[in-house]
């Protein structure tokens, strides 16, 4: 095996779910932190913690290649008061209780992986954002993302190389944003969503997976990393290469205010569709990682490809 043990803490989810498949065949251990017990998969293990207290679980972090933390509520909800408490606590207490674990581990993991979010940078239409040059926006969201890095950089591991994982949006086949894309081309909705002038700042699953692979060969990079495809696609034409993919040869319009009513409805905040994320992953490529997908036509046929 490449690898000698995994730890996805957060891991039960969608992107959780990826990155085990993932490394299924490269390491002899992954272990998922998680709330909710479940049967041991292969070399797959969930070993129970609860993301606020030390307990156990903290033993298994010992002689770890790689740590990647994936916990936080999902933000696909309404911006109340006892939302934002839990968005926010969900991601800093256990990203604070791990480093205070890493650095009492007499063998801490070699890297550790702290997943974040693209959207911490400007709405941005006029030219892309990077690691170097990025400008930070304004909003509870980037909010959310500070405190979150902030958190995982204030901790004191030296032993432990760091990478704040600015990650896109994710697209794949099983579960994530994709299906829901997919379902509103299906119903004959998939046209572009407010102006369509939107960037979108996307990742194939795959590539997900492999850029934490890859920087687990590579731990003289740290700091922030951006995790986004290359090019970046506006929304009109993100749901226009869905509805020709899938051959459906139109998309109504979802205009702006059709999309704030529906936000209500749902409960979910326009914020996640009408914000332009132009966002690339400038370190990635200067470094010499390459991509599997570095568009959305081809990602979205692969995708497609899997599905039918």
């Amino acid at each position: 095996m490449k690898y000698n043990k995994i730890i996805l803490a957060g891991g039960n989810g969608y992107l959780g779910t990826v990155l085990a498949t993932h490394y299924k065949n490269l390491a002899s251990q992954i272990i998922v932190l998680s709330r909710k017990p479940k049967a041991v998969d292969g070399n797959i293990k969930t070993v129970l913690w609860d993301g606020k207290t030390k307990g156990e679980w903290a033993a298994d972090l010992n002689d770890a290649d790689l740590l990647i933390n994936l916990c936080g509520k999902n933000v696909n909800c309404r911006y109340t008061a006892a939302n934002q408490r839990e968005i926010i606590q969900s991601r800093v207490v256990p990203t604070t209780l791990l480093g205070e674990v890493i650095k009492e581990l007499p063998s801490p993991p070699k890297l550790w992986i702290n997943v974040t979010s693209a959207t911490i940078y400007r709405h941005a239409e006029d030219h892309a954002q990077d690691e170097q040059t990025g400008e930070i926006g304004h909003g509870f969201s980037i909010d959310v993302c500070k405190q979150w890095e902030q958190s995982f950089f204030d901790a004191d591991t030296p032993g432990t190389c760091k990478v704040a994982l600015r990650m896109g949006i994710v697209l794949g086949h099983s579960d994530g944003v994709f299906p829901r894309l997919l379902n509103l081309v299906k119903l004959g909705m998939g046209g572009k969503q407010g102006n369509g002038q939107q960037y979108v700042a996307w990742i194939h699953e795959l590539d997900a997976a492999k850029i934490t692979e890859w920087l687990a060969d590579h731990t003289e990079i740290d700091g922030i990393v951006n995790s986004t495809a290359p090019v970046a696609i506006k929304n009109a034409d993100l749901m226009q290469t869905i509805c020709k993919a899938y051959g459906m040869p139109f998309g109504l319009p979802a205009p702006k205010w059709l999309l704030e009513i529906g936000a209500k409805v749902i409960g979910t905040e326009t914020e996640l569709i009408l914000k332009s994320r132009w966002v690339v992953p400038k370190r990635l490529l200067d470094a010499g990682y390459t991509f599997q997908f570095n568009d959305a036509k081809n990602a979205i046929q692969d995708i497609l490809s899997i599905r039918l």
